[in-house]
């Protein structure tokens, strides 16, 4: 029962709220509570009838609510934290699984059983459940523990699930209070039956985009099970994002794929949503990967940081859709296109250069019958392309801008036309502004294997804008032209007026790159059931791949030099060695629970991730001591030695085992690494031992712009006669101050946090103190 104080305090909110006016938004309430039946719903009916979602594991509630109703609730016993729900997640969007080195006769595909009776769980924009990489032939019965089902919706019969697509289900109330309306789990973007088919597909044989990359198609988990929760359209909601989450949680998924970032910076983890529910979800043993956003080459712009996340960037394959545009002077540059034609080559066409191709108010005029040459795009490529072919030209180039440099997305243009990197395109710019009459032609090429993988452009990089000790992304999977199955209802390009509609579409993105890590973790838990999703993680990493397909460095798309750790993390992902990494680096939920304790946070933030009184007390340290498989080293101004501790864990299985450490410093002038003990030996399996490693460095960094191009890039390895268990390292020299560049990123979000908070703070005492004074306590 509440206190008269209590009601007599609702009583005057709700007399604030009648003056204020009725309008509501969705608020996602946490409490320190089991479940939301500790709140006073009993003298609070018209707050238990606009709850919308529940979520058990993370311990809160979705409702709609007026803003000074959040903030009367704030102010009860128990509640944790009041967020107003957000629009700010957005989707990141046959070859790869040989180019990953998985065989269907050796290998960790046979020797799973292709991931058979693993549970993906997928947040996302929905199934085709029809497609035929969902189909069910040749797959044994559901796995025995699963408590999920597919629901009964418009257009979303559950009959139209199977023993591959398990679960499919629909969250989109906090879509739908926005004013949106979708009704079931059938996807109506392509997104997720792409990155689902990705993960899990059964293999479909003649699988193509209008003859490109035709072949058999198939996931990389391929009789591992689907479940699918769509929680996004165009764009996602927190409240259903949760919803989702708890939901998989509950059903008993074995891995969790989350194709999505938020669509602003990086939040803190405590008011961060895909945090959160990474962090319930890993509590309960499942092994969680997160795209690492879109929004490269930029430094800082990875998302999805937090250490429990396996968090993913993008590379490329070695298969490319070339296209080739010959000059008039004999020059041949070669682009990318899925134009198709049954032609060898087009005719010769007169080639004129736009610039900037905005509308077709900005087009010269008289375009007929030409190719037209833009080297600044606004919109959708396709949409430009489009603009271009209504005004009669014959063809299209689009040059990337330099920030993209030389990474070519394969796009189905509706037209002859080519991505062109951006030398490539300088070079077409030069012959077009020097030649008194250019002229030029397209000879269409079929595909070919290249050098890769290389770093996608538009992968998201480092160092991690929330927590620099953490190294993030944490490695790189395929993700740039992949074709996967796709919704037939669906334009390709994302164009409101691109007609056309397949059952495969080839897309660039870490959202293709996320799905990848997703089955190849499935894999693993099938070979390793019981691995922690830490050791899952920490064999991909240790094990992944830093040379190309031709023995050397990876490269970074943006300028072709070799791509550091900011960008690859630990590199590109090889599923058969991450079978046996030898060692890996464990970290248990106490670990992660130290590692926020680190960050400084407040009992009420840590009080959203444990239930635990006093969680930090008595803990101190740096959040690079976690025990994570990489090192990023911080030194600030006055402090020249850093000391971190790692442990690992022997999963060998031909023992005794003794392993030796080397260290490999691009800067030794810079920074001097040392490592204690140099020699591990292990004699059993679930053995562990632990290292140091010491960073010491006389160099101060006294370049405010420097900053990032002055870092230093390395790799521990610990090796013996049949494991290499290898860690990057990065080190980063932060001045102070440093213009546009915080001493500590922490600081910079926290305060990004708490200067809003301070607006809700005031709504509250404002409400305590009136309500205190008209109805002293004890009244």
């Amino acid at each position: 029962m509440a206190s008269s104080h209590f009601i007599f305090s609702l009583i005057f909110v709700l007399f604030l709220n009648s003056a204020a006016g009725n309008n509501m938004s969705s608020y996602l309430i946490f409490v320190n509570h089991d479940s939301i039946t500790s709140l006073p719903f009993d003298d609070t009916k018209w707050l238990s009838a606009r709850v919308f979602y529940t979520y058990e594991a993370l311990r809160g509630f979705a409702v709609m609510l007026t803003e000074v109703e959040s903030a009367f609730i704030a102010t009860l016993p128990g509640v944790t934290a009041v967020l107003k729900d957000q629009e700010n997640t957005k989707l990141q969007t046959t070859r790869s699984p040989e180019f990953l080195g998985l065989n269907q006769n050796l290998g960790l595909w046979p020797d799973t059983n292709f991931g058979e009776n693993v549970i993906i769980g997928l947040v996302d924009t929905g199934i085709w459940p029809e497609a035929a990489s969902f189909n069910d032939t040749g797959l044994g019965p559901v796995p025995s523990g699963w408590k999920g089902y597919c629901e009964d919706r418009v257009d979303f019969n559950s009959s139209l699930c199977n023993k591959k697509l398990i679960g499919a289900k629909y969250f989109m109330k906090g879509f739908n209070n926005a004013g949106f309306a979708y009704q079931s789990p059938r996807d109506e973007t392509g997104h997720g039956t792409h990155v689902a088919s990705t993960a899990a597909g059964v293999p479909v044989e003649h699988a193509n985009l209008f003859g490109f990359a035709e072949g058999t198609a198939m996931g990389i988990a391929s009789k591992a099970r689907i479940a699918m929760y769509k929680a996004c359209a165009a764009t996602c909601f927190n409240s259903d994002i949760l919803a989702a989450l708890e939901s998989a949680i509950k059903d008993g998924v074995h891995v969790l794929s989350l194709s999505l970032v938020h669509d602003e910076s990086e939040a803190p983890y405590f008011n961060n949503i895909i945090a959160r529910g990474g962090f319930a979800a890993m509590e309960r043993g499942i092994f969680v990967t997160c795209a690492a956003g879109n929004g490269g080459p930029s430094p800082t712009s990875v998302m999805n940081t937090a250490p429990w996340l396996t968090t993913v960037g993008a590379g490329s394959i070695d298969r490319t859709f070339p296209i080739d545009v010959v000059l008039g002077d004999g020059q041949v540059h070669t682009g990318s296109s899925l134009f198709s034609s049954n032609l060898r080559a087009t005719e010769v066409f007169p080639l004129v250069y736009v610039g900037i191709c905005n509308s077709p108010k900005t087009l010269p005029q008289n375009l007929t019958g030409k190719i037209v040459v833009c080297s600044y795009l606004r919109g959708l490529i396709f949409d430009n392309a489009l603009m271009v072919q209504a005004v009669g030209a014959a063809g299209f180039i689009a040059v990337n801008p330099k920030i993209v440099g030389e990474e070519l997305k394969a796009l189905p243009y509706p037209l002859p036309a080519a991505s062109m990197s951006f030398n490539e395109g300088k070079q077409i710019i030069s012959y077009i502004i020097s030649t008194q009459n250019p002229f030029g032609r397209f000879v269409f090429n079929i595909p070919r294997k290249e050098r890769a993988p290389a770093l996608a452009s538009f992968s998201s990089r480092g160092p991690n804008p929330l927590v620099l000790e953490i190294l993030k992304p944490d490695l790189i999977a395929p993700g740039l032209n992949i074709l996967a199955a796709f919704s037939p209802n669906v334009a390709l390009s994302e164009s409101l007026y691109d007609t056309r509609r397949e059952k495969f579409n080839i897309i660039s993105g870490t959202s293709m790159a996320c799905p990848h890590v997703a089955g190849a973790a499935a894999l693993l838990r099938a070979r390793h059931p019981s691995w922690s999703p830490a050791a899952i993680r920490s064999a991909l990493m240790t094990t992944a791949a830093t040379n190309d397909n031709q023995g050397f460095p990876i490269l970074d798309y943006k300028d072709m030099q070799a791509a550091t750790a900011l960008g690859i993390g630990s590199g590109y992902i090889n599923p058969n060695r991450a079978a046996d990494p030898g060692l890996v680096y464990d970290a248990s939920v106490s670990d992660y629970i130290s590692f926020l304790c680190s960050l400084n946070y407040t009992e009420g933030q840590m009080k959203l991730f444990t239930a635990k009184p006093n969680p930090c007390s008595g803990s101190a340290g740096s959040p690079g001591n976690l025990n994570y498989p990489s090192f990023s080293v911080v030194f600030k101004p006055n402090s020249n030695i850093q000391v971190l501790t790692r442990t690992v864990t022997c999963v060998g299985e031909m023992l005794p085992e003794v392993y030796h450490v080397i260290v490999v410093n691009s800067e030794t002038e810079k920074v001097t690494i040392t490592v204690e003990p140099q020699m591990l030996s292990f004699n059993s399996v679930g053995e562990q031992q632990m290292y140091k490693i010491k960073f010491e460095t006389n160099f101060v960094q006294e370049n405010d712009s420097r900053v990032f191009d002055d870092m230093m890039f390395g790799f521990i390895s610990w090796e013996s006669e049949k494991h290499m268990v290898r860690s990057p390292i990065s080190v980063i020299w932060i001045p102070e101050p440093v213009y546009g560049f915080e001493p500590s990123p922490r600081v910079k979000n926290a305060g990004a946090y708490l200067w809003p908070k301070l607006n809700l703070f005031l709504t509250q005492t404002m409400c305590l103190l009136v309500t205190s004074f008209v109805f002293p306590l004890g009244f």
